[in-house]
């Protein structure tokens, strides 16, 4: 049944591409259902019995042209990540997200410490001198994570046999940013799975509730 014109159906495509071994290599790929085209920017999580998640990381999340990049990024619990500006103007970057709340006070070409992400779950980014830019970290404690590119796909290390929890989430998930959609990667050679997504909204034209809330706590 289709949805409102206002949501989108996403499919996601798993190829598991079968070894003589007892492990499996396996493609993952995200396409857009209506226009077919591969969709960026999804997040998919394994979970496997047995298997802890990985160590943390050091990663960057550059600002650069009012905007940060990568858009999204996907790392383990207990990775430090940085926010280098590369503009000539001052950013003040900010999230009060649940999985981890902090503020990087206005700054220019002095890169601030690292911030710890010691708690799984999906932050948001804001800056709070500049609306439209948003950005999202998704920490987490799976086995495996990944982050889809341009292509739409994200290819897994060997797994071992048997079914395993597999999680999906993407920015136009559900418009609180926080909803997964959960279900299990057997070895089946493919497998189809549709996604509700909210349509991409309008450029703000007012703070969001986000920045506004932001912006009241730090009058």
């Amino acid at each position: 049944m289709r949805s409102a014109l206002l949501t989108q159906r996403l499919v996601v495509m798993l190829t598991t591409l079968l070894l003589a071994s007892p492990a499996a290599a396996t493609l993952l790929i995200i396409r857009d259902a209506e226009s077919g085209d591969a969709l960026s920017d999804a997040v998919i999580e394994v979970h496997v019995s047995g298997e802890a998640g990985r160590p943390g990381v050091d990663d960057d999340i550059i600002q650069r042209d009012a905007a940060f990049h990568p858009h999204v990024t996907a790392v383990p619990v207990n990775s430090r990540i940085r926010f280098p500006n590369q503009d000539n103007t001052r950013h003040h970057v900010y999230s009060f997200s649940p999985a981890k709340v902090f503020d990087l006070n206005l700054f220019l070409r002095d890169t601030p410490p690292p911030v710890t992400f010691d708690q799984a779950g999906v932050v948001v980014l804001g800056c709070n001198i500049h609306d439209h830019m948003q950005a999202f970290i998704v920490v987490s404690d799976a086995a495996h994570v990944g982050v889809t590119q341009e292509e739409g796909s994200w290819r897994l290390p060997d797994l071992p046999a048997g079914a395993h929890r597999l999680r999906v989430w993407h920015p136009r998930l559900d418009d609180s940013h926080q909803q997964w959609q959960e279900f299990s990667l057997s070895d089946q050679s493919q497998q189809e799975i549709l996604l509700t997504l909210t349509a991409s909204p309008p450029p703000p034209s007012e703070p969001s509730a986000l920045q506004q809330r932001f912006r009241d706590a730090t009058q």
